[in-house]
Order: structure tokens, then sequence, then C-alpha cells
């Protein structure tokens, strides 16, 4: 009898797909239930650490991937590049707290344009 091979997929068709890192962080935007991801940037930039993203100008990515890490002092460290660089948004108020609030919160995800949503499949662009 020949040996059992494992499955890298559960047989189970119910179960919820997470985003990787790479796939959050490059998500574009939603068409319903699928995540839409720009496949170039996500091959060019996609092993590059939170910090890296921020130093490159890739304001939006490296937040999110911040917020994937759920780590606040990444995010604070976001915002912190995105206030030394990017002057003509405006600089982004925050306390001085590790912890952001969830104001402060709400306001950052809506200036990135980043809507956490329970994403079943994606598709790669």
């Amino acid at each position: 009898m020949p040996p059992l091979r494992s499955r890298k997929r559960p047989i189970c068709s119910r179960r919820l797909i997470l985003l990787t890192r790479e796939e959050f962080v490059f998500t574009i935007g939603y068409n319903g239930p699928l995540a839409v991801i720009d496949k170039q940037a996500m091959k060019k930039y996609g092993k590059l650490s939170t910090k890296e993203l921020a130093e490159k100008g890739l304001f939006r990515s490296a937040y999110a991937s911040a917020v994937y890490s759920k780590n606040d002092s990444e995010i604070k460290f976001v915002l912190d590049v995105f206030n030394n660089t990017d002057k003509t948004a405006g600089e982004i108020a925050y306390s001085q707290d590790i912890k952001l609030s969830d104001s402060e919160r709400a306001a950052t995800d809506r200036l990135f344009g980043l809507t956490l949503l329970d994403v079943k499949r994606s598709i790669i662009i």
C-alpha cells in the first residue's frame, strides 16, 4: 500500500481562507467576497518589512503591514515617517501613548484607505 500523502488544504470547503501578509498588504480593493490583489507590487515589494515599505514611500502598504502585525509601535512608525515626508496631506495628529485610540485608528484607516473585511477568496491581477 502506498504511503498516505498529507494534503496542503483541508477537504472541508467551508473553511475561512485568511489572506497572507503579502496578500493583505497589496489588496487594492474588493469585488464582493473577493480581495483584489496587485500581483506586480506583491512580487516586487512583498518581502519588505513595514519599515522598508514606509521608507520607500509605500505608505498604504506599510500601514496595512503594521495593522496586519497588530503592532502599534509599527503603526506609530509609519505615521511618523508619513508626517515627516508628506506635507500636502497635513500632519496626522495622534496621542503619544503606545496604543492608538479607536478614533485615531479609524481616522488613519480612512486616510490610508484600509478596510478590514472577512474575505473568503482572493483574485490576483
